[in-house]
């Protein structure tokens, strides 16, 4: 056999990803409707496809997606890559801690790092540097393997968070959150300018019907979660706007969600259209200076700047704050300097 060939082999090699016995009492049923009630997050379509992929197989032969299972079929599920190990490595990465005690660790996340492994990210996270740096994390278990981790902030924003040591700070922390007891404080630069120096956002926010990547403000209340989110403005640039924002409720993407449905959406957030010039001149200089903005911060500007909760040990209240990033701190420098002088 000569290396072609060899290598050929390879390419098709399949690997098993899942393993059914069907039970000997078990009526004939589609495998597809079958395989919908033994697999989590699979649609029917998915299921289809994989059989028209012929990646389904029953005693070890590919079916359709109209076979009916029988008692004691093994049922197997192949891909043409190994299964992802689940397991959370422990990684060196260095970690901005703010506060440690026998219950809590408060950490400054910075931009760029991802809070815990998903698709696309399974190394380099918070998560993997938690379980290198500290022991015997609790983990919610309905949550997946996410050790320490009772919240959690995106990718590319800045700031604070709170990992519970111990089963008891944990399950208190989670209450906070559910209660809506924590206090979080972020700063975010938006496009434009307010009329009014502080002001609430109402709305439901669930997964935008449209774009799964994105969140999406539901006034009326029939989809999504309630969320409600207060600010008031810090500086205004004319352009854009330094606000702070208290959150009285925490769903993904809430603040950039709500900001860009009052049609101030974050400077520089791709996902929810603030990485364009929307609100300014039409002089080229103008149009480079927004460019050299983009570039000093690569992201949205938005930093979780104060988290304040009842400790879980002592319970007293206690309060963390954060600097702004050094990023974020030049895009503010920048943006004084040209409302100071507009001939740019």
């Amino acid at each position: 056999m000569d290396i072609d060939e060899t290598s050929e082999q390879e390419d098709q090699e399949l690997f098993e990803h899942h393993r059914f016995v069907v039970d000997k009492g078990q009526s004939p049923l589609r495998i597809d409707k079958w395989l919908m009630n033994h697999l989590q997050n699979a649609s029917r379509s998915k299921i289809q496809h994989a059989a028209e992929a012929e990646s389904i197989l029953v005693n070890e032969k590919a079916v359709k997606s109209n076979y009916k299972v029988r008692p004691g079929d093994t049922i197997s599920i192949v891909m043409a890559h190994p299964p992802r190990d689940t397991e959370v490595y422990p990684e060196n990465i260095p970690l901005n801690i703010l506060h440690e005690d026998s219950e809590v660790v408060v950490v400054n996340k910075e931009s760029g790092m991802v809070v815990h492994p998903g698709h696309g990210n399974y190394t380099g996270t918070l998560v993997n540097a938690l379980v290198y740096h500290f022991q015997n994390l609790p983990s919610q278990k309905e949550h997946g393997i996410r050790p320490g981790l009772v919240h959690r902030i995106d990718k590319n924003t800045s700031g604070l968070l709170v990992i519970a040591k111990t089963e008891l700070a944990m399950q208190m922390l989670a209450k906070e959150f559910f209660d809506h007891t924590i206090e979080r404080t972020y700063q975010a630069l938006v496009w434009g300018d307010f009329k009014e120096d502080e002001g609430t956002i109402t709305g439901h926010i669930g997964r935008s019907l449209k774009d799964r990547t994105m969140m999406e403000v539901f006034p009326d209340g029939q989809y999504g979660k309630e969320a409600i989110s207060h600010y008031k403005v810090i500086e205004r640039f004319g352009y854009v706007t330094l606000i702070e924002c208290k959150l009285e409720t925490g769903r993904t993407h809430q603040i950039r969600a709500h900001f860009k449905y009052l049609k101030h959406p974050l400077f520089n957030d791709a996902t929810y259209g603030g990485d364009k010039i929307l609100k300014g001149t039409t002089f080229t200089k103008y149009k480079q200076f927004i460019e050299n903005c983009f570039r000093i911060l690569p992201r949205q500007a938005l930093h979780a700047k104060s988290l304040g909760f009842i400790h879980p040990s002592t319970k007293k209240k206690v309060v963390f704050e954060s600097d702004l990033p050094d990023d974020f701190l030049e895009l503010l420098e920048k943006w004084r300097a040209y409302s100071a002088n507009k001939e740019l």
